[in-house]
């Protein structure tokens, strides 16, 4: 397959955006980051005019002049972060004439700049506006407008306040306190709306390349998924799937896929699972820092997973006394279909969403927990009302019995 692996896998992710892209050789050919991407070989990146931007009737096409006078000319003290694309900015305009006005005044922005000096190409910024100009649901980031402009290419996005999950969820410091139960439940859920939106747009969306630098969190926690660089349009007519060359993040691409190259919706299920074990342990997917036997979580985590005895060894530590086992059992099991090796044998997203909107907490559930079957660490042995398997079968999703889940 020619695939590419990085040595070690490191967040590039930009702090407050989330923001994450993937690099490509001078000569346009992909190559694998820091932050884990990986590829096959690719056609040539070269850039091309205005005309191939899908006719969007609500973006905005910038000026580069408006651009710079809203980032107060790309000074260093309006940067958010960088990626493989280049810099992010902060930067100020009138929420209805969209034109540039003073630092801390109007409608904040984030605004992705190429770096003409970089390695990242005109295709996915391409990409991006293709599908976000088309694309509206409240769970995909908002895409204002960009910039084409000589040899300038910038997008311009709303500003997301608490940044990725992937630096709430891994990064540690007063900046980011550790996540709730009930906010990753709440993200999860909403993660998951935007993968099922995708899925059943009129023509469907597969976005390749899911993971927790890439769910936006704005300042109520409601998450947004970004970057759309890698997405591609789902299988057309008789054809199940499509044929495309590798990419994505290493630990997180569904292993028919690397296989393959057949890409399905399916593949961006199993990714959604593992993001799911990255919410339900507070490890990242790929970790070489951690112990041996422990650096893939999925390969570590499934043998846990299905036993209401051992999921302990799996659950992130700073959530005791937020969650009950039921809950954590329900997670597990979801995870698990979603990870399942057969794509046939994995939810699709619609019941993904159905899943997750079954474990939000309300305040009758939470009342319940707080003086019934919260996880109780008593003996070494947790208490449960009902098996993982009883679970599956109430959610309507899995069918008994449980030889028919795929675990493997």
């Amino acid at each position: 397959m020619g695939a590419c692996w990085s040595n070690g896998i490191k967040a590039v992710t930009p702090s407050y955006t989330g923001f994450n892209s993937k690099t490509v050789s001078r000569d346009g050919n992909d190559m694998c980051s820091s932050s884990g991407k990986f590829s096959s070989a690719s056609m040539p990146v070269t850039p091309r005019s205005e005309d191939e931007i899908l006719q969007a009737s609500n973006l905005k096409n910038f000026g580069f002049s408006e651009l710079k006078m809203a980032t107060r000319n790309f000074r260093p003290d309006s940067v958010l972060g960088e990626g493989g694309f280049g810099s992010v900015f902060k930067g100020w305009i009138d929420e209805h004439s969209l034109s540039a006005t003073k630092p801390g005044t109007g409608l904040v922005i984030a605004v992705k700049r190429l770096n003409q000096e970089g390695l990242q190409g005109h295709r996915e910024w391409l990409a991006e506006i293709n599908y976000l100009g088309q694309l509206h649901h409240p769970n995909l980031v908002k895409l204002i407008g960009y910039c084409v402009e000589d040899e300038q290419r910038l997008l311009v996005y709303e500003f997301m306040p608490k940044g990725s999950m992937e630096n709430h969820l891994f990064r540690r410091g007063s900046h980011f306190q550790p996540l709730s139960w009930s906010v990753r439940m709440k993200v999860a859920l909403g993660a998951a709306k935007g993968l099922a939106f995708l899925h059943n747009a009129e023509s469907q969306v597969i976005y390749r390349d899911f993971k927790t630098s890439n769910i936006l969190l704005d300042s109520n926690y409601n998450a947004k998924l970004s970057d759309f660089g890698l997405a591609r349009d789902g299988p057309a007519g008789d054809k199940s799937h499509v044929s495309t060359r590798v990419l994505g993040t290493y630990g997180y691409a569904a292993p028919e896929y690397l296989a393959t190259g057949h890409l399905t919706a399916k593949s961006d299920v199993y990714s959604f699972g593992v993001v799911l074990l990255e919410l339900l342990s507070g490890h990242r997917c790929i970790d070489k820092n951690r112990p041996s036997g422990q650096h893939n979580l999925v390969d570590w985590a499934k043998p846990y997973l299905n036993s209401k005895r051992r999921i302990y060894h799996v659950l992130d530590n700073r959530l005791q006394g937020q969650y009950s086992l039921d809950r954590a059992q329900k997670m597990a099991t979801l995870a698990l279909q979603c990870l399942a090796v057969e794509p046939k044998n994995r939810p699709n997203m619609n019941d993904v969403v159905a899943a997750l909107e079954g474990l939000q907490e309300t305040p009758r559930s939470k009342h319940k927990e707080q003086h019934g079957n919260v996880h109780n660490h008593s003996n070494g042995v947790p208490r449960s009302s009902r098996s993982t398997v009883e679970v599956a079968s109430k959610l309507g999703m899995y069918p008994r019995p449980s030889a028919s889940l795929a675990y493997a």
